[in-house]
């Protein structure tokens, strides 16, 4: 009898997912295959080529990691190497499960200015740009997808491509004299790294066009009046900025890490997935933490919820 119910319980579950819901819950599958024209090696050997700065990860004890944006000459630009370096550090956080929380930042007091210049004018045709579109459009996917509550401290300037990443993050925090400018269209482009779809879900459509087509500077103010940010802290400082961002952060990872990161998978469901198809996998997440240590541990202790 035990045997019956554990297959229907297998069946059900299986012949419920669908492709959408497969590619919530299997890591390091790409949003684009060869089918699409997208040669990921071959990518990799041009990004190769453009060497300069570093993506860095520290993860703390206390469940949170900080991803360090290391350019600062060029005011953290993405070389072509510190893109293969973010794809290395996104498939490190996804088998980092003691993790609940990360923090992205910008190194010396400033985000990112986007693409490294040298890397674009050498990457010029409109193969090489979608190529390059695809690549990163499967990297900040999978980031955005961690079942990690993430933020981005935006100190100094976001802008370009560091502007789009911080739309992949679950929230922003600014500092007083930062700014966040989507700077895509005075270099005769659009947004490629997904930003576009990201900041229509953030500030809705209406907004997400002014932003984008008037190239607008958007300073701690107004990013926090049409939605942008979460808040914007007291301190400019990059140590003090990075602690505030810290103790912003802990108030939402408080809590084992199955189940901070079981919500932060039925979130991503919610907002990827149909109705039905988003049900289905809060069911399946449930049933990775209910009668679970963490479950048992809080119905012993309170027997209810606090009011």
């Amino acid at each position: 009898m035990a045997l019956r119910q554990e297959m229907a319980k297998s069946l059900l579950k299986t012949s419920s997912l669908s492709g959408r819901t497969k590619l919530l819950h299997q890591t390091g599958l790409s949003l684009y295959s060869t089918s699409h024209g997208f040669y990921e090696e071959e990518v990799k050997k041009k990004l190769q080529q453009f060497p300069g700065g570093s993506i860095d990860l520290q993860k703390e004890d206390s469940g949170i990691g900080i991803l360090t944006l290391n350019n600062p000459s060029k005011m953290n630009a993405f070389s072509g190497v510190m893109m293969l370096q973010l794809l290395e550090k996104v498939i490190e956080l996804e088998n980092w499960t003691e993790g609940k929380g990360l923090i992205v930042r910008g190194a010396k007091n400033t985000f990112s200015s986007g693409s490294d210049l040298n890397a674009v004018k050498s990457l010029g045709t409109p193969e090489d740009g979608m190529a390059v579109c695809m690549f990163m459009q499967n990297t900040l996917t999978r980031f955005m997808r961690l079942p990690l509550i993430s933020v981005a401290l935006v100190q100094g300037w976001a802008l370009g491509g560091g502007a789009e990443f911080t739309t992949a993050c679950d929230f922003r925090l600014m500092t007083p004299e930062s700014k966040i400018r989507f700077v895509h269209k005075e270099m005769g482009i659009i947004p490629s790294w997904g930003g576009t779809t990201r900041l229509v879900d953030i500030i809705g459509s209406r907004q997400a066009l002014k932003v984008l087509s008037g190239a607008l500077k958007l300073d701690s103010k107004y990013a926090l009046h049409i939605g942008m940010v979460e808040e914007v802290l007291q301190s400019s400082d990059e140590t003090k900025s990075l602690e505030e961002a810290q103790e912003w952060l802990k108030q939402f990872i408080q809590g084992p890490p199955e189940v901070i990161r079981a919500l932060k998978k039925s979130v991503c469901s919610g907002r990827e997935l149909y109705l039905e198809e988003a049900l289905q996998n809060e069911r399946d997440l449930l049933g990775t933490v209910w009668g679970g240590p963490a479950n048992l541990e809080a119905i012993a202790k309170k027997g209810k919820f606090n009011k």
